[in-house]
């Protein structure tokens, strides 16, 4: 019998790495795409012919023509933002109809669920976690405690249901003092995008990823947001609320571990962050503005600021390590070509004692141990092929490779979907 297979592509760093990119990059060597965590929170920018497209909750694989994306029961859904999203890709051409399907396990993020997201944040006074106040956290909560609402309940007594999550939420909303809103235009718009919503197929996703499997499919996993922002292995509480680890993939779309092949890991050829939360490399100087400025280090979803700092080694074999990848994708190569020095973190000194392992609490009392290297000072945007590139640039990467003990695949050289550099190609996809 003729067996698919499943390869999962993730985030390595705190999000923002450039996972849409190489989606839709890989996507011409699968049949399906299929996205398993996450929220409207994450945003998946996508560069090519002169467009710029931004994702929220779609999968990047939408641009490929042919290829069957999912929204998998991992995924908590807006469904007025995802209307929202759904018919900005139609005026610029992208029909997705007939190629987009929802896992009826998924569940509904609430026009409540943002009310509370504020709510709770604001109760948290200095110590907030930085939410994108999308009601990403709330939702999740509901999923865990039991009281969610899904996309299945669309088609099965979703009145009440919804009245009743409403009114349960409300009851929160007054204990926390919070009683100053008005529900009634977002929940206008909401109700449209329920209604804008079963115009997509609602399916089963465990049952149809394996069906998929066994008729000989090929499927890329997509995740959102980053590997340090697992609810579990992150810098909790500082953390997303759901598993950004490849273990995500298999809760999150109904898949059986040992389906898993490939596992690609993304990186940015430094490090960024958004929000609150440690970040043992952030610079605060002159280097650190240039990394933002040269970078374009907004978010693509609510454009903050990002925090940017040098390439952390030790955050990353760590990474490398919860997810089993087996290569590496480098993005923004480019953002450093200006730089005459390159610094990179080898290892964490921590209450006295250099170590070279991520250590349960780094809110405080890390200091980053570098190892310095010669910059490139040279111009990659425009280089298309690998032995272009500059010998320090190649010293880089050689040293990268091997500190992290896992090959570097594909490398961006630019946010446009030409500016990609496959490496080891025969490896890369099989």
């Amino acid at each position: 019998m003729k067996t698919g297979k499943v390869d999962v592509l993730l985030g390595l760093q705190w999000g923002d790495e450039g996972k849409g990119k190489v989606v839709d990059v890989l996507t011409p060597a699968y049949d399906v795409i299929a996205r398993f965590q996450g929220g409207p929170n994450a945003g998946h920018t996508l560069e090519f012919e002169s467009q710029k497209y931004v994702l929220r909750s779609i999968p990047s694989g939408i641009f490929q023509g042919g290829r069957t994306n999912i929204i998998g029961n991992g995924v908590v859904l807006a469904p007025d933002l995802f209307m929202d999203e759904v018919l900005e890709l139609q005026k610029s051409g992208h029909e997705l109809e007939n190629r987009l399907c929802i896992s009826r396990k998924a569940h509904l993020i609430m026009p409540t669920h943002r009310l509370l997201d504020a709510a709770q944040e604001a109760a948290k006074g200095a110590k907030r976690v930085g939410t994108t106040g999308k009601g990403i956290g709330p939702a999740y909560t509901d999923k865990v405690s039991r009281n969610g609402l899904r996309v299945g309940d669309i088609d099965n007594d979703f009145s009440s249901k919804y009245e009743a999550c409403k009114a349960r939420h409300e009851k929160m909303l007054k204990a926390l003092g919070y009683t100053d809103y008005n529900l009634e235009e977002t929940e206008r718009k909401w109700m449209q995008g329920i209604e804008y919503m079963r115009r997509f197929r609602f399916i089963d996703s465990e049952h149809e990823m394996n069906q998929l499997l066994r008729s000989g499919k090929s499927i890329l996993c997509e995740g959102a947001q980053g590997t340090m922002l697992d609810v579990d292995f992150g810098s909790y509480p500082f953390v997303t609320s759901s598993n950004t680890v490849c273990a995500g993939a298999c809760t999150g779309l109904g898949i059986a571990p040992n389906k898993i092949g490939n596992v690609y890991g993304i990186m940015k050829a430094y490090c960024t962050r958004v929000g609150a939360g440690p970040f043992p490399t952030e610079l605060f100087d002159a280097t650190g503005d240039a990394l933002r400025n040269i970078g374009h280090e907004y978010g693509a979803v609510t454009g903050r600021e990002r925090r940017c700092g040098w390439i952390d080694l030790v955050a990353l074999r760590y990474a490398i390590m919860l997810n089993g990848v087996t290569q590496l994708i480098m993005m923004k190569s480019d953002v450093l070509d200006t730089f005459s020095v390159i610094k990179a973190c080898v290892a964490y000194r921590y209450k006295g004692e250099t170590i070279d392992h991520f250590p349960y609490n780094v809110e405080r009392d890390i200091e980053p141990v570098y190892r310095e290297l010669p910059g490139w000072q040279t111009d990659m945007t425009q280089i298309t092929r690998e032995e272009a590139f500059p010998k320090a640039f190649k010293d880089y990467v050689s040293f990268l490779e091997e500190q992290l003990e896992t090959p570097i695949a594909i490398i961006s050289v630019g946010p446009d979907r030409a500016q990609t550099i496959v490496r080891n190609s025969n490896n890369l996809v099989k």
